[in-house]
């Protein structure tokens, strides 16, 4: 488990699972899809603000906003993803935890491989890794579009 590069609290969470057994890697998955915070009531009657992404096997829908301009922007993140798919809830869940609020620089240099770290790739299908891979590259290109105006 390599949680080099990662900022804080992405590396806490990396370390939480773990140091979770295989077999309650899923239920901890599970646990993060229950904490998901509802989209703000101006993005959920917008829904066209939020870009669905399709590599996800559920219905995903993300929305990327700055709080100021430059490099030390924070990053705020919203989902939207049905009850009915906690494996990409838990994904969903696990990115605001870890992302959201963290200055655009820091979001930009999370490695791509992060999806890997989590150890899921053994409980959880390649379908559904490349899914949260997905969602974190659009995050990445929604902050490049915002930072070249």
């Amino acid at each position: 488990m390599s949680t080099q590069h990662l900022p804080a609290q992405l590396a806490e969470l990396v370390t939480e699972f773990h140091e979770v057994p295989e077999p309650d890697k899923l239920q901890l998955l599970l646990e993060f899809s229950r904490s998901l915070p509802e989209l703000p009531s101006r993005l959920g009657e917008h829904p066209e603000e939020l870009e669905q992404v399709t590599e996800c096997q559920s219905p995903l829908f993300l929305a990327v906003e700055l709080a100021g301009t430059g490099p030390d922007a924070p990053v705020n993140l919203f989902f939207s993803a049905p009850a009915e798919a906690p494996t990409t809830r838990g994904f969903a869940s696990i990115l605001h935890e870890g992302l959201n609020g963290l200055p655009a620089e820091q979001v930009l240099d999370v490695p791509d491989d992060l999806p890997e770290r989590f150890g899921l790739t053994k409980l959880v299908s390649p379908l559904r890794m490349r899914g949260m891979s997905a969602m974190l590259g659009r995050i990445k290109h929604q902050i490049r579009a915002m930072q070249a105006g």
